[in-house]
């Protein structure tokens, strides 16, 4: 992941410089190349930044010649200044200082090289002496200002004569200007990222080197504390764990109990208090170490082929029976496949085995089976459960799910970043059937009425091909048609990769359909942008303000105020203190309740629910149910895609399934499948 970052940051600084050379009305665009690299500087080691100074350099060449590559390595030494005097904590007068220092240093290495490279010189000067014999030209032209063109013609023929002094003197004052700048802009930006931790220090302060011996397990925390950053939260407090060899173990939690924390901890992040005890290093990532396997499993995936991904990053001449590691995981025969052709599912399966291809001793997998089909996720379930046995690794499970930590060996509850000596009631116990917290749903209080016949969201014959036309061209969808009534409850179910989030994309109005239409109102979907909200799948891509109240008043517009944003956000189960509450330090969780609770705040005419309840724990998804049934109660349109079947009853009145980017439809009870396509009643108990 910080490899990942720094590449990510060095091509920030590449781009800027790159628009700023090429572009004649960009030069300014320079100025914002340091920023990215002074970031890296901020919140990573010194070697981070050499390295992705190192990368931008070469790119840059490549790109843009020279001058491009000169230009990197004087916003590399900017930002390294800025970003070092920022990690440090100190003000304005160490940076005055520190450019003091720094600025004839680095307007002496543009003299320095031009005084080396003669043909780049000698280019450079030709160029200046044709912009300023041009100016002067110009100049002439215009009656009464022939003075100035003279004054314009000696003070070019003076720099070029006396180049050295005014490229010194100007990259000076120009790194002068591109400290302050840096210091400014990277405030923002620090401030920002406040409470996003640094994966560069998920091993800090621990014996985990390259170096030191790998032995992850068995491991015991005693009196372990974290916080993010020392004004902070606390995170965890006070938890005393142990996890031994060959075990398998579940933590369960509310969002933001710590337990996200608590598998960084595992993994190797050292504790801010308390002591972490192993017979070696945590060893993440390198043989007979400690594997994390994370949510989105496309944030793991570098290789383009299957078979690439799972030997990635390993070390030259390292033995890996690839085929034997996909049939484990159940991806037998797909080794040639592009990662990108494969569903949620599957890639999450070739993460796992990406992660056995290092014979980790210790893997923790968060929240894996989140975003998969019902049946992909108890396959991922019975595959990591078996881990233990045939391979002796410990596995710990972090879920929100009680069948899941009921599979386990024992289970570790936290609650506000404390270990509570007790499983939450959602887990089933042995012999007991899972019973998940759910509200009475709201059409027994009252129902939802008889359905309105007027139709709202139309779509006929729908299809959609990305890339059409071209050798890359995917069919998401084809041949939908399905009609949405005003009060409308619907889900859409279907497997990991069957066209459900083109669907709701098309619905929102966000993409228009290559063939068939989509209508809101009669009118085009994508006309009407906006009139239908969408949650997206990952809530975090819609969270755009500084505060959760910023966020609510800045989706649900300008009529918003703070009691409005007090009620949504009790509706979405949240305390109304959470306004003030900076997004970036949310759980993924309570970020989807945070957006739920801006589009309930816009009102719109449709409401489209993008897998709301992945991620949440029992309590908040029992909430939020409730709360869409309230809102269906009170005519509000809604349509939900999710995996979680069983737990939406209380909100939808009918259900269809996508299979391969098809729409069919579920039975009700006694209704024929045709019938219940043309009265669109279509249920099941799946």
């Amino acid at each position: 992941m910080e490899m990942a970052s720094i590449a990510i940051f060095g091509g920030l600084t590449v781009a800027a410089i790159v628009v700023a050379a090429v572009v004649p009305l960009a030069t300014a665009v320079g100025l914002l190349a340091p920023v990215p690299l002074a970031l890296v500087a901020a919140r990573t080691r010194p070697r981070a930044l050499i390295a992705a100074s190192v990368a931008a350099t070469g790119v840059s060449f490549a790109m843009a010649g020279t001058g491009a590559a000169a230009t990197v390595l004087g916003s590399a030494l900017v930002g390294g200044i800025v970003g070092d005097t920022k990690r440090r904590g100190r003000g304005i007068g160490t940076l005055a200082v520190a450019g003091l220092v720094a600025a004839p240093v680095i307007g002496g290495i543009s003299v320095l090289l031009l005084l080396i490279l003669v043909p780049l010189r000698t280019l450079a000067l030709e160029a200046l002496g044709n912009t300023v014999g041009g100016l002067v030209k110009l100049l002439n032209q215009v009656p009464g200002l022939s003075g100035l063109a003279d004054t314009v013609d000696s003070l070019g023929t003076s720099m070029v004569d006396h180049w050295w002094v005014w490229m010194w003197v100007s990259g000076a004052l120009g790194t002068v200007v591109s400290l302050a700048v840096a210091w400014w802009l990277l405030g923002g930006v620090i401030a920002r990222l406040a409470d996003i931790p640094s994966e560069d220090t998920l091993d800090a302060g621990t014996v985990d080197r390259e170096s030191a011996q790998v032995g992850p397990l068995p491991l015991h925390l005693t009196d372990v504390g974290f916080r993010y950053r020392p004004d902070g939260p606390v995170v965890l407090d006070a938890v005393d764990v142990s996890v031994g060899s060959g075990e398998f173990v579940a933590v369960v939690g509310a969002n933001g109990s710590g337990k996200s924390t608590l598998a960084k901890i595992l993994a190797g992040r050292a504790p801010t208090t308390g002591s972490v005890t192993r017979p070696g290093a945590a060893g993440l990532g390198r043989h007979g170490g400690t594997a994390m396997v994370l949510q989105r499993p496309e944030t793991q995936m570098l290789g383009s082929r299957v078979a690439d991904d799972v030997v990635w990053g390993l070390p030259f001449g390292a033995e890996v029976d690839v085929e034997g590691l996909l049939g484990e995981v159940g991806l037998a025969g797909l080794g040639d496949r592009e990662t990108s052709d494969l569903s949620g599912g599957q890639q999450q399966r070739l993460a796992i085995a990406a992660a056995l291809a290092r014979d980790p001793a210790l893997l923790v997998a968060d929240e894996v089976t989140s975003m998969v089909d019902p049946e992909g996720r108890d396959e991922l379930l019975a595959l990591l459960a078996d881990l233990p046995r045939r391979r002796g690794m410990t596995v710990v499970l972090i879920t929100h799910r009680g069948a899941e930590a009921a599979a386990a060996d024992r289970i570790i509850h936290l609650h506000n970043g404390r270990v509570i000596p007790h499983p939450p009631h959602w887990v089933p116990r042995p012999g007991m059937v899972e019973e998940p917290a759910r509200p009475t749903p709201v059409a027994q209080a009252g129902g939802f009425g008889p359905r309105p016949a007027q139709p709202l969201l139309m779509l006929q014959g729908v299809g959609h091909t990305y890339l059409a036309g071209s050798p890359w061209a995917v069919r998401a969808l084809h041949d939908v048609s399905i009609t949405v009534h005003r009060g409308d409850g619907l889900l859409i179910v279907g497997g990991n990769g069957s066209g459900k989030t083109t669907l709701a994309w098309v619905m929102a109005g966000l993409i228009g359909p290559s063939e068939g239409t989509a209508t809101l109102d009669g009118a085009p979907s994508t006309d009407k942008v906006g009139e239908v909200a969408l949650a997206f799948q990952h809530a975090r891509l819609q969270l755009q303000k500084q505060t959760v109240g910023d966020e609510i008043m800045a989706a649900g517009g300008i009529e918003v105020g703070s009691a409005e944003v007090a009620r949504v956000l009790e509706a979405v189960g949240l305390p109304r203190e959470m306004a003030a509450r900076r997004t970036d330090s949310l759980s993924g969780g309570q970020m989807r309740r945070v957006v739920l609770a801006g589009l309930i705040a816009r009102r719109p005419k449709v409401l489209i629910l993008d897998e709301p309840l992945a991620g949440v724990d029992p309590y908040a998804r029992a909430e939020i149910v409730e709360m869409l049934g309230r809102l269906r109660a009170e005519g509000m349109t809604i349509v939900i895609i999710s995996h979680d079947l069983s737990d939406l009853d209380a909100v939808v009145s009918r259900r269809v399934r996508l299979t391969d980017g098809t729409l069919t439809v579920v039975d009700a009870p006694g209704i024929s499948g045709q019938q219940s396509f043309q009265r669109a009643t279509g249920e099941a108990a799946e």
